[in-house]
């Protein structure tokens, strides 16, 4: 099989457990480093399947890899490669797709509760039993669901939080984390929440988000495996 593509837009938004998942299941993958200056493939049909992952810019940024990914997400869906986004990565796909990508009400940063929708479609990426639970969140913009694909999660801060176009997938929140990567950003904490006048409920402090790690990574872990697995069965082979 050919590997998954995994792009990284900024160092500390790696792949994490993302990665891991594909290891464990077999599935090999090559990491297209955007942050450092590597080029956007043209070619969708070279990979089994292409993920992006988070970064601090916008789409809406003009930056010439940007253009270059969305272009890229339009020729994987047309080839039926799959594709997946996690946060920066969903409002890329997004916005390829036909939504728009927009300031979020306010900034969501933490640990919180995502609700499933789409009824038959939510069940297919998420299970039966999995209808609310709690996922990691970084961001500060939200994406509109493109049209021709489903809501499969919405939290209380920010309506859409995943959407599915067929075996196509998109987050706004983040399943890949590993609790080196949540203190690695925590580094970033005061960076990310100095532009705020006044601190919101939706915004957590570095100790909340650490609190409790080894019973929160393990349960996005299990949540992020139904998504991932549902993914990976439509890679190309």
């Amino acid at each position: 099989m050919k590997p998954v593509a995994i792009f990284r837009h900024y160092v500390t938004e790696g792949p994490g457990y993302f990665a891991t998942y594909l290891e464990r299941h077999g599935v090999s993958w090559t990491l297209v480093k955007i942050d450092q200056g590597e080029a956007v493939p043209a070619d969708p049909l070279a990979y089994s399947g292409i993920a992006f992952m988070g970064g601090p810019m916008s789409v809406n940024d003009d930056l010439p890899w940007i253009r270059d990914a969305t272009a890229l997400i339009r020729r994987a869906v047309d080839a039926d490669v799959p594709v997946i986004g996690h946060c920066l990565g969903g409002q890329l796909m997004a916005k390829a797709l036909g939504g728009r990508v927009t300031r979020n009400p306010v900034k969501e940063i933490g640990w919180g509760a995502v609700a499933a929708a789409g009824e038959a479609d939510a069940r297919r990426w998420l299970g039966e039993s999995e209808k609310r639970f709690e996922v990691f969140h970084w961001h500060g913009e939200t994406f509109s669901i493109p049209p021709g694909a489903i809501r499969i999660l919405s939290s209380a801060h920010c309506e859409n939080q995943a959407f599915a176009l067929g075996r196509h997938f998109g987050m706004q929140c983040h399943v890949e984390m590993t609790e080196q990567l949540i203190r690695d950003w925590c580094r970033d904490w005061e960076r990310e929440v100095s532009a705020l006048a006044a601190r919101v409920p939706s915004v957590q402090s570095p100790e909340e988000m650490i609190a409790d790690l080894d019973t929160r990574v393990p349960a996005l872990h299990a949540i992020a495996d139904r998504i991932y697995g549902e993914w990976i069965q439509g890679l190309k082979r």
